[in-house]
């Protein structure tokens, strides 16, 4: 490189292989950005922790070669006042991997934000914010424990796009005359303008990452969060693009939360990711009453934004939330607070956000065994309450330390007689805690699938929602008797009869043994379901809506209908009872 930045000699450069995959020397040189504000202090001892990290992991084997660039501040002072140059823009592509400090980034004026300009300049489409609780960081929840979530923020696209225009200016005047002219568009006078793009592009390879990273890593479900019930042509269109692009890329390893009730009856098979999608307000409220009911989450930018911050502080803030963005190619990690720049130079602060995501970074390039010395090193750290500032004044008996000397004490644990397998029986004790959890989850949705909907914040929209699956059916030469032990065992109020001689479907329900067999005297262990049981049978397809399917109920007069599939076989059974708790707690469906 010419000018302010000079590569390594000893390093060699991390490359894309021919499959797309990294491929990683064992001198690799990577960028570093000190960042603005505090950013000195907490790069300063993560690049201290790290190295003692790789160092003890690979026993002087392998060893990064950091090399320094530049944004923000001091990138202005070195380059005539440009806060991001082209020099940094093209080593971050060269180099592939990298990792920054936080950056200063004015409110209402000045020059544009520069972690928005990083990501739509390099294309880093996703912003990946893992979130999880560490033993000893204090919580404001009683169970942190159960928050274990991966957050996928789409990064180029919705109003972070910067498409808006001043009020007062001749760029909104224009805008406004043709949106209210052209458009019959309503809003005040003298309103700032802005434009929210959601394309399906964007939204496809955001989703495909989100699912590629669940099929990787093992996980129950991918999450589509959005606003779609309000604005339906950018945030539905993202939750319609997200399902398709798990249908279309991923059918062999995806199924839809709809599927998982209909068809599965409640219980995930084995290896399946559960494709679902939950409103944005309703979210924040379920990561906190419900957080284990969430694996993986993709959303757009802003939701992203509030949600990934709203999530960390419920395992320790912000100050110590990991994160990185990332394209196919690509990545560049990043601390995710502020640069907080009353306490800079004050070798006061947490280093936690930037050292997780160097950890991120680590296992990135494959060096997994560096990642996990450091998290166990943090543990034993916290876990003796030596800490700095922000954990000391919540936790009873801290030893508040510098920024310097938290890391002096990682760096300690590192070098020492760290026990790791004490952290990894921790790990599986908590992956056990994870599949009971898991397994009681299943049990609820099998034996309450409406009452579970509604805990876990799924709004239903069609029959296959609401439905009982798996419906009781019998041959039509079961006698009444017979069946009617059946329903009684099975607590159930209507049986299936299989089809005869003529092809169709039928059900026998509790009227109708009431008024053709107890009514006229018969004995129900001398006639056959087929002679009572009522034909043909009222069917709807499982796509139907709930306003479609209770206009069908009225106007057969009938208080249940037969779910079937394409080929017109019974999978479930709806009734009036079903669509009157629904609308009585959701109100009536869209």
């Amino acid at each position: 490189m010419s000018g302010h930045i000079k590569y390594p000699e000893n390093g060699k450069k991390i490359t894309i292989g021919a499959d797309g995959r990294l491929q990683v020397p064992d001198n690799p040189i990577i960028g570093f950005v000190e960042g603005d504000g505090i950013g000195p202090d907490i790069t300063r001892a993560c690049l201290r922790i790290w190295d003692a990290a790789v160092e003890k992991a690979y026993g002087g084997k392998r060893k990064i070669h950091w090399c320094e660039l530049y944004m923000g501040e001091k990138a202005a002072g070195l380059y005539n006042g440009d806060y991001f140059p082209e020099e940094t823009k093209a080593a971050m592509k060269d180099l592939v991997v990298s990792i920054k400090g936080p950056l200063t980034t004015p409110v209402g004026g000045g020059f544009r934000s520069l972690n928005v300009s990083l990501r739509q300049e390099l294309d880093l489409y996703a912003c990946i914010r893992p979130v999880r609780h560490y033993p000893g960081v204090p919580s404001p929840l009683k169970n942190p424990e159960e928050v274990d979530v991966v957050i996928f923020r789409e990064n180029t696209e919705d109003v972070y796009a910067g498409i808006e225009y001043q009020a007062g200016t001749p760029e909104n005047e224009k805008l406004a005359n043709f949106l209210r002219e052209e458009m019959g568009a309503q809003f005040f006078e003298g309103a700032g303008l802005g434009v929210k793009p959601i394309s399906e592009f964007a939204t496809k390879r955001l989703v495909r990452k989100a699912i590629q990273y669940a099929i990787d890593n093992g996980r129950e479900s991918v999450t589509l969060v959005h606003k779609g019930n309000i604005m339906k042509f950018t945030e539905g269109a993202f939750r319609t693009w997200g399902y398709e692009v798990a249908r279309e890329e991923f059918s062999d390893y995806t199924i839809t939360e709809e599927e998982l009730y209909s068809t599965y009856g409640g219980k995930r098979p084995e290896g399946k990711i559960v494709i679902k999608d939950r409103i944005a307000d309703i979210i924040f409220q379920l990561m906190l009453l419900r957080p284990n009911e969430f694996d993986v989450i993709a959303t757009m930018n802003l939701n992203g934004d509030y949600l990934s911050d709203a999530v960390a502080a419920e395992v320790g803030g912000v100050g110590i939330a990991p994160g990185a963005n990332v394209s196919d190619t690509v990545a560049v990690f990043e601390a995710t607070h502020g640069t907080a720049p009353k306490y800079a130079g004050l070798d006061k602060v947490n280093p936690g956000s930037l050292l997780f995501s160097g950890v991120m970074l680590l296992e990135h390039i494959g060096w997994r065994e560096a990642a996990e010395l450091i998290r166990v090193a943090y543990g034993e750290v916290v876990s003796q309450k030596i800490v700095t500032y922000d954990f000391a004044r919540q936790i009873e008996g801290a030893t508040e330390v510098a920024t310097s000397a938290f890391a002096d004490a990682i760096i300690e644990q590192i070098r020492g007689n760290l026990d790791v397998s004490k952290y990894r029986k921790q790990e599986e004790e908590r992956k056990v805690a994870q599949e009971k959890d898991r397994q009681e989850r299943e049990r609820r949705r099998v034996i309450a699938p409406l009452e579970e909907m509604i805990a876990s914040g799924r709004t239903p929209h069609t029959v296959a929602d609401l439905m009982n699956p798996r419906p009781v059916s019998v041959p039509g030469d079961t006698t009444v008797q017979d069946a009617m032990h059946l329903m009684r065992d099975k607590g159930i109020s209507s049986v299936f009869v299989q089809p005869g001689e003529d092809g169709q479907w039928g059900i026998m329900t509790q009227r109708d043994v009431l008024v053709r067999i107890v009514s006229p005297s018969r004995r129900p262990d001398t006639v056959k379901v087929s002679e009572v049981c009522s034909k043909p049978l009222i069917t709807v397809p499982q796509d139907m809506t709930l306003l479609d399917c209770a206009a069908r109920m009225a106007e057969a007069n009938i208080r249940r209908v037969a779910v079937v599939d394409s080929s017109g076989t019974p999978i479930g059974i709806i009734s009036d009872t079903d669509i009157f708790a629904c609308v009585e707690h959701f109100g009536l469906p869209e």
